[in-house]
């Protein structure tokens, strides 16, 4: 079974963009309190390293913001969603600190700032066949993390999802509570998306990253996969 497939629909709509997976089985996610300082360091040194994306007196000026608010705008989405490296750029441009959550969120934040590449991942084992990336037809079921109620996806709207419902909403804006990353994730599928070819040149890096840390943090080779139009 093919871990991911990525909708001609996607495509229509980003003829330039490239997604990159990697699929790492045999993990240990459990969160150790004394690995915390670890961690932490390691978020610290991204927050420092992606002020190189954070060069403009206006917030939404800054390149990688602007690319993927246009991005967002060719597709429905909620009001005020915002890619994921948006999200967490504006929390450096605004002097506030990244804490841990687990080591495999943890890891892929790092690569996403560090890089200035949205970045996510799901749990394998709680995905009903292929994740697909593609376009909602509406209504599919969808909990945020931390909602109460199901919040289901837009018809129009860019979202990952699998037999049961969506996975993950515009992009890699909200991820859902059903297959979310935790501490009894063993086998996992993480995402780097890219819409452009410049973008495309800091996603391989990040990938080769990504892969590296995995296998220095977690002793898992993890297989990578890229998904482009051609």
């Amino acid at each position: 079974m093919t871990a991911l497939v990525v909708d001609s629909a996607f495509w229509d709509l980003f003829p330039d963009a490239q997604i990159s997976i990697l699929v790492a089985h045999g993990l240990d996610n459990s969160v150790d309190e004394s690995q915390d300082p670890h961690y932490q360091a390691i978020l610290d040194e991204a927050m420092k390293q992606s002020h190189q994306y954070l060069t403009e007196d206006t917030f939404r000026d800054n390149a990688v913001v602007s690319q993927w608010r246009d991005a967002y705008s060719k597709f429905k989405k909620k009001k005020g969603a915002r890619s994921s490296i948006e999200a967490l750029l504006k929390r450096v441009d605004q002097g506030k600190q990244l804490s841990p959550i687990n080591p495999l969120v943890d890891v892929y934040n790092s690569i996403s700032l560090t890089y200035g590449v949205p970045c996510g991942g799901e749990d394998l084992a709680t995905i009903d066949g292929s994740m697909h990336l593609g376009v909602a037809e509406g209504g599919e079921p969808f909990k945020p993390l931390g909602a109460d109620e199901d919040e289901p996806a837009l018809p129009g709207e860019v979202i990952y999802y699998d037999k049961i419902g969506a996975i993950c909403r515009c992009f890699n804006w909200r991820d859902g509570e059903r297959t979310m990353l935790t501490e009894k994730t063993t086998d996992a599928i993480l995402v780097i998306e890219a819409i452009n070819a410049e973008q495309r040149e800091r996603q391989t890096e990040a990938v080769a990253e990504l892969k590296a840390r995995l296998k220095t943090e977690f002793g898992v080779d993890a297989e990578i996969s890229n998904f482009t139009a051609e």
